[in-house]
């Protein structure tokens, strides 16, 4: 899975006429768009402009955006989806080292999520030394409905 990026702009550039729709500071245009892992609207002050298509179907994206998107580093990839509408979207992504993969796997992050909602819920008991965290450990496994 691709790393997670911390700003959630979208980055737009496209190829042709597309269609363009306005929603109050927000635009979406449908030709190409370069977005981020999620799927959201792009502010008008971000960066908007074309990229040729040359030989043999290679796209040159700009220097701004690959730096933005540390797309200038070894094994960069770029995902590509083609939807139903028409558009091609382009997601920076960056591989993930094969031992880390195991954190990325679905059923490990439903288990962060359960472990992020427990911590905000207040679910979670402190210990001030190892031993009391095991005997609370032994009194658990005694008793699992506590």
């Amino acid at each position: 899975m691709p790393a997670n990026y911390e700003d959630d702009d979208q980055l737009m550039a496209g190829e042709g006429s597309g269609s363009v729709t306005e929603d109050s500071s927000r635009i979406e245009l449908c030709c190409l768009t370069v977005l981020q892992q999620y799927c959201i609207m792009v502010d008008v002050s971000n960066y908007h402009g074309y990229a040729a298509v040359q030989g043999r179907g290679t796209v040159a994206l700009p220097a701004e955006l690959r730096r933005k998107y540390r797309l200038d580093e070894p094994g960069a990839q770029l995902e590509v989806t083609e939807r139903e509408d028409g558009v091609i979207e382009l997601r920076p992504t960056l591989p993930v080292p094969v031992d880390e993969l195991w954190f990325w796997s679905e059923g490990h992050q439903a288990a962060e999520r359960e472990a992020e909602d427990d911590l905000a819920a207040g679910r979670f008991r402190t210990f001030d030394d190892a031993d009391s965290f095991l005997a609370d450990l032994e009194s658990l496994a005694a008793d699992p409905d506590r």
